[in-house]
């Protein structure tokens, strides 16, 4: 069956590939370097229990505990 609608990209690459068929061995070998990886568990866990909750508001920071009261106009 005849496919109705192939965009230029989809020829371009089809081309590509018919000319060069290691194109396709590079991209299974790139892939196995990048995403193809055995997950330690274990590790993943103590990454994620050593984590530090974060505070609501990140863009203020009270390394010392809460900032000291100051006195407003009309405190005593």
């Amino acid at each position: 069956m005849p496919r109705s609608y192939e965009s230029d990209h989809t020829k371009f690459i089809r081309e590509l590939k018919r000319k060069n068929p290691q194109i396709e061995e590079g991209q299974i070998k790139g892939r196995s370097i990048l995403w193809d990886k055995n997950i330690d568990l274990e590790s993943q866990k103590r990454y994620r229990d050593a984590g530090i909750p974060q505070q609501g508001y990140v863009y203020q920071n009270y390394v010392g505990g809460p900032p000291p009261k100051t006195t407003g106009s009309g405190e005593k």
